[in-house]
């Protein structure tokens, strides 16, 4: 597929996750063994429409990304991203959240809350286009494609931090894999509790409405100041029903 995005007047080359980047996350070890080294979605870093955006952006110490799944199966598991955990905000005990938004197609955001060895919360969000996503403080997340259509989604989050992999990666993946005959449990961890469905975070305290493009917020970045100082806004995290 054409890797070029068109954002603004800029064409904007991908950064490009390859599969045996992703080897130790994924499920069907079996068809891994004897599979080529394929490209599996494209990221696209700090966009923005003008040179202002830009610099509102780095004052506020955000970042706007695209990234975009093609459809695709990994033996009997449906393309994901590769999982990550986020770090702490310095100075607290609650770590950086991230909002997306779904551009074009379908996308199941997975989200979990370790404790110990284990997992003490799963929830899963199935999001259509136009649907808004927080991942709330304390939560790693992956993302899936599990339809036949491009995915194509946005994030707004805090520039200035490096998102941790290795938990996830350690454990073989995340809590659940979602398969073509279904969703199973990763055995690589203690203990996972069962899925809770939750709904997109679709609400207008903070912006945030379906159908309406979040790149927006640029011209009203105050709205986004969770992203970057969330240990001030509990309250948006209780709303969402996503705190256990």
């Amino acid at each position: 597929m054409e890797t070029i995005l068109e954002f603004g007047t800029k064409a904007v080359k991908p950064t490009v996750r390859m599969l045996f980047d992703m080897k130790d996350v994924i499920y069907d070890r079996e068809w891994l063994s004897r599979t080529n080294n394929i490209e599996l979605y494209y990221m696209y870093r700090e966009l923005s429409l003008s040179k202002n955006d830009a610099l509102i952006m780095k004052e506020h110490g955000l970042r706007y990304d695209i990234t975009v799944i093609p459809p695709r199966m990994m033996g009997c598991e449906f393309v994901k991203t590769a999982g990550h955990y986020h770090p702490k905000v310095p100075g607290s005990d609650t770590t950086f959240p991230e909002i997306y938004e779904v551009l074009r197609g379908e996308a199941r955001y997975l989200m979990q809350k370790p404790e110990d060895d284990g997992i003490m919360d799963v929830i899963l969000i199935n999001a259509s286009e136009g649907d808004k996503v927080i991942i709330p403080p304390g939560y790693g997340h992956l993302t899936i494609n599990a339809s036949n259509k491009v995915l194509k989604m946005a994030n707004w989050v805090a520039r200035d931090f490096e998102s941790i992999y290795a938990p996830i990666k350690e454990k073989g993946g995340g809590a659940y894999f979602i398969l073509d005959k279904g969703i199973v449990k990763n055995p690589g961890y203690d203990s996972v509790p069962e899925i809770r469905l939750l709904e997109p975070s679709n609400f207008k305290e903070i912006g945030v409405q379906k159908n309406r493009e979040m790149y927006g917020l640029v011209k009203d970045i105050k709205k986004l100041e969770f992203l970057t100082e969330p240990q001030e806004y509990g309250w948006i995290f209780e709303k969402l029903g996503s705190i256990a």
